[in-house]
Formats: structure tokens, C-alpha cells, sequence
């Protein structure tokens, strides 16, 4: 329990202190805007740039790996939306967006430090592998269902330009973008930019769960709370359920299972938020989803790191 512990608090204490740094008005609201405008656009970027190019793609995308955690991700989507449409009876569009609430994990801030601290710096080749593709995927899904439901009738042309228009202009889908290209293609990286995408690197994860910290202190929970109770759900217990299911199935590496079951555990991550924002839907139950999501999530990954082998 104790080594669990080690593992889970620190984390948990950066956003924490992030949290107390906004609440006692030490660091203020514009503050943490530019700090998650730093680690969003520029430093988190430069992580996954620098660990996509230099992955082995043919040990890191492991096909039972992408596919147990996207089958966990995509079903997960589809009952959060599905459930918000016929039990809570909210608009399609809302339901679209509570559904992106239960798609997207918070793979990078939360889910990466925890594996690393719980197995190791190796560990995380197959989380890596998953972010390569989280935001791509979960954003295509998400934006493509929700055009959709928009703009019904509207040609595939310019459905497709809605929904890359949107992608590449997210700044992690350009930093692995760039990653892929260096990869796949063996272009050199001169050693000046690579140590300085490696330093913008270092700073990228405690800047960000300290920023995300500032960030949840506004996230107050204001009503919604049975639908905000079944997004924490899914995204908590379902999703990792599925995955654990699949990867158990599929006979998953033990490394591997780690990487897919921890990162399908993690909390709303607050993508779901920019996206509901985006949109103009269910940003309340998006809102509150990511702070009751992290709460809670300090006892469920506890679990989880107790009952992965």
C-alpha cells in the first residue's frame, strides 16, 4: 500500500499545490492561462515530438495494444452519448459532446507521470504509442459524430475539411505529426534543437498538472450531478474494465496491459472541456466532470495499480 502511495500522492500533490496557488490568489487566472497555453501549445508538443521520433515503432505499436485501448475509448463514447440521449434525455449535440467527455482519458498529464512513477521510465513506450494516436483519433470521432449531427445533409468534402481543419490546428496533433515524419523518414535532427526540444520536454509534465491544478479550482460543480456521476463512471471503471477485457483476450504483454489499463483509468482529461467549449454544449457537465473525475480517480487508480500484475 505504501509503495502505491508513493507512486499515486506526488502527482496528486503538484495539481494540489496548483490548486492552493489559485484558491489563496498567489497565482492568478492569466497566470495559469499562459502557463497551459505553454505546456498545450509548445511544451507537451515537444514531448511527444521528441518521443515519437525516436520510438520503435515496431516494438511500441503493438496492434492488441492500440486495439484494446481504442475499443475501451470508442465504447466508452458510445455509451456515455447513447446514455445521455435516452436516459437523460439531452439534445443530440449534447450528447455528442458528454459522450467526448467519456472518450477522452487524460492520457498525457495524468496518465503518463503515474506510469512512469508506478514501472519505470521503459514503461512508457506503449503509452507513448497510444498518445501518438489519442488525439487524432478521439478529436476525428468526436468532431466527425458531431458535424454530423449539425449538419446533417452537408456533402463528404466538406465534412472532411470540418474535421481536418480542426484537428491540425491542435498543436499535440502537429508536435506527433512532426514526430511521425522524422521517424518514418530518418531525417536528422540537428543536436541544438533536439537538446532544446529535450529541455521544453523536462519542463512539460510538473508545469502542467500544477497549471492543471489552477484550472480545476474554476471548475465548480453546479448541478448535473447523476450525469456527471455516469461520465466519472465510464470513464473510471468502464473503459478500464473493456480495455482489461481486450488485453486479456488478446494475451497482451505485461508491459503493454499496463500502459492500456492505467492510461484507460485515468480521468476526463480537459480536452473535453475545449471541446465542449468549442461547441457551446455541455460545458457544465464537462466542467465538472474533470474535477469530480480527478478526485475520484486518487482512490480508483490506487485500485487499479493494486490489481495490475
Amino acid at each position: 500500500m505504501q509503495n502505491l502511495i508513493d507512486v499515486i500522492l506526488p502527482v496528486f500533490l503538484v495539481v494540489g499545490f496548483g490548486y492552493a496557488a489559485v484558491w489563496r490568489g498567489y497565482f492568478t487566472n492569466d497566470f495559469v492561462d499562459g502557463l497551459m497555453k505553454f505546456t498545450q501549445n509548445f511544451a507537451i508538443p515537444c514531448l511527444l515530438f521528441r518521443a515519437i521520433s525516436t520510438l520503435d515503432l515496431s516494438i511500441g505499436f503493438d496492434v492488441r495494444l492500440l486495439l484494446s485501448f481504442y475499443t475501451g475509448a470508442a465504447s466508452g463514447f458510445a455509451i456515455g452519448m447513447l446514455g445521455a440521449r435516452h436516459l437523460f434525455k439531452r439534445s443530440w449535440e449534447e450528447s455528442v459532446a458528454i459522450g467526448f467527455c467519456c472518450l477522452f482519458s487524460n492520457s498525457v498529464l495524468m496518465g503518463l507521470p503515474i506510469t512512469e512513477r508506478a514501472y519505470g521510465v521503459d514503461a512508457l513506450t506503449g503509452n507513448f504509442a497510444i498518445v501518438a494516436l489519442h488525439s487524432p483519433f478521439c478529436y476525428a470521432l468526436g468532431i466527425t459524430v458531431m458535424e454530423i449531427t449539425r449538419a446533417r445533409g452537408k456533402s463528404g468534402p466538406q465534412l472532411i475539411h470540418t474535421v481536418l481543419r480542426a484537428m491540425f490546428r491542435n498543436a499535440l496533433i502537429i508536435g506527433i505529426a512532426l514526430g511521425f515524419i522524422v521517424n518514418l523518414t530518418g531525417l536528422p535532427v540537428p543536436a541544438p534543437l533536439a537538446e532544446a526540444a529535450d529541455l521544453m520536454s523536462r519542463a512539460a509534465l510538473p508545469a502542467a498538472l500544477f497549471g492543471m491544478g489552477g484550472v480545476l479550482y474554476r471548475y465548480k460543480p453546479e448541478g448535473d450531478l447523476k450525469i456527471i456521476a455516469c461520465v466519472c463512471a465510464v470513464s473510471l471503471i468502464v473503459h478500464p474494465i473493456i480495455v482489461w477485457t481486450m488485453g486479456s483476450a488478446l494475451t497482451l504483454p505485461t508491459a503493454g496491459f499496463r500502459s492500456a489499463v492505467l492510461t484507460a483509468a485515468m480521468a476526463p482529461g480537459i480536452n473535453t472541456y475545449i471541446f465542449a467549449n468549442m461547441y457551446g454544449h455541455a460545458r457544465r457537465v464537462a466542467a465538472s466532470g474533470v474535477l469530480i473525475g480527478t478526485t475520484a480517480s486518487i482512490l480508483t487508480i490506487w485500485v487499479w495499480l493494486g490489481l495490475l500484475p
